[in-house]
């Protein structure tokens, strides 16, 4: 698949076969996370891969009641625990050298469309899902402190692919000219 079609046809999956993500495959998946760009090198991610069943149950449970990728994550033969190291990408000795603290989110956020695109590719889906309690799923994996949980990926065969995805907006209802607002 050519990059800019697995661009234009990646979609959030929340419906999976019971097809089972080979070793393989997760290993193509963490290879394409292992190249993405971060800020000075600094590769702040770090991936737990679920397979066990009990504890992907767990995992799940952590959800918000209302999220639509509970049936999804607790059907999927792996979940990706996505964790990021604070403190390390936007800081240089020890200082912090941009307005934003939190910037292993970006490295992490590139990372994580690496892994989706590559899933895509593969012929599986992803979604990120991010509405959870991170402080309760951290407990349960083991994530302490310098780390966050940040999120969970849960991987497997979609059962369709959906060919149209949302309406997006005009370039050029984000674009601006030299400055913001210059349309």
């Amino acid at each position: 698949m050519e990059l800019k079609e697995a661009i234009l046809t990646r979609r959030s999956v929340r419906k999976f076969t019971e097809y089972y993500v080979t070793d393989e495959e997760i290993e193509a998946l963490l290879n394409a996370a292992r190249w993405s760009p971060s800020w000075a090198n600094t590769q702040c991610w770090e991936f737990i891969v679920i397979r066990d069943k009990n504890l992907i149950k767990e995992v799940t449970d952590t959800y918000s009641e209302t999220n639509p990728a509970r049936k999804c994550s607790e059907s999927a033969s792996v979940l990706i625990a996505v964790c990021g190291k604070r403190d390390l990408p936007g800081f240089k000795d020890g200082i912090q050298r941009t307005k934003f603290d939190s910037w292993f989110m970006f490295d992490l956020g590139i990372a994580v469309q690496n892994i989706s695109l590559t899933a895509h590719d593969l012929g599986l889906g992803t979604v990120v899902v991010g509405s959870l309690d991170h402080e309760k799923c951290a407990r349960l994996l083991n994530v302490k402190d310098p780390y966050e949980l940040v999120v969970i990926l849960p991987v497997g065969k979609p059962v369709e692919f959906k060919k149209e995805g949302p309406k997006r907006r005009e370039i050029s209802e984000f674009t601006h000219k030299d400055k913001f607002g210059n349309k």
